[in-house]
């Protein structure tokens, strides 16, 4: 597999949501299109989570797990440098697919040097405090202990409670308030305030969208990346700035 072309040269790319699965090929193909048509030749590829639709473990046995560690590794030796966060879909993922793939694992959240920007990333989960009882969910199954163990489970078994479990964040996103489930703004600002950034990019609340914080005194931004259900898109960066882009599937 080639991937030659140079039209995303001085730009970096965050992609986020994109729920990867054999049942959605069509996000499957566009995805692979804009890793050839946009992302080929660019400083840097950062998927910020939610890469697959659910990820029981490194052994995932679905087509669409072999198929893109095969292109982002073809990316990656091409020159342009692949980096992947967690997402609350797929934080089993761990370092033998990653190596497969070539992607290199980031903490969430982490703090990058965005041409002389500095710019934290982060999935956005943690940002979503209103919704308390997906927070005590999160901290009980992201448990390094609780992890090892579901490693250990047969992958039958895994695979049923991977359907259990979306069936049941399904069920409860019926019966939440929409607001609980996007960022706490007090909650952004902390952060930002924390890491004393002056720029957020992040995923989750599928809302793409660029927001202005104002963060002591200084005018902050935050950039939310846009999933890949019915549309697709992505923020692009250059020295000049960030911009957001959304299209259909």
């Amino acid at each position: 597999m080639s991937l030659t072309s140079k039209p995303g040269a001085g730009r970096t790319y965050f992609v986020a949501d994109l729920h990867l699965t054999d049942e959605r090929p069509a996000a499957t193909g566009r995805f692979f299109r804009f890793l050839q048509d946009e992302v080929a030749g660019a400083d840097a590829l950062y998927i910020l989570g939610d890469l697959f639709e659910a990820w029981i473990g490194d052994d995932h046995g679905e087509a669409v797990a072999n198929d893109t560690a095969q292109r982002l590794a073809a990316l990656v030796a091409a020159g342009t440098p692949v980096y992947f966060m967690h997402g609350n879909r797929d934080f089993m993922l761990a370092g033998r697919y990653a190596a497969r793939s070539g992607m290199t694992l980031l903490a969430d959240p982490t703090q990058i040097d965005l041409y002389g920007m500095p710019t934290l990333l982060m999935h956005g989960d943690t940002l979503c405090i209103d919704d308390t009882a997906y927070q005590d969910f999160r901290r009980r199954v992201r448990h390094p202990l609780t992890r090892a163990l579901l490693r250990r489970l047969p992958r039958m078994l895994r695979q049923r409670m991977a359907r259990q479990a979306r069936a049941g964040s399904e069920a409860a996103k019926a019966h939440k308030a929409a607001e609980i489930m996007d960022v706490n703004e007090a909650e952004v600002v902390r952060v930002m305030r924390e890491h004393r950034t002056g720029r957020l990019i992040h995923g989750h609340t599928h809302r793409p969208a660029q927001h202005a914080h104002q963060v002591d005194g200084r005018e902050c931004e935050r950039w939310v990346v846009p999933d890949w259900y019915a549309r697709w898109g992505y923020v692009v960066c250059d020295a000049a700035g960030c911009a957001l882009r959304v299209g259909d599937l």
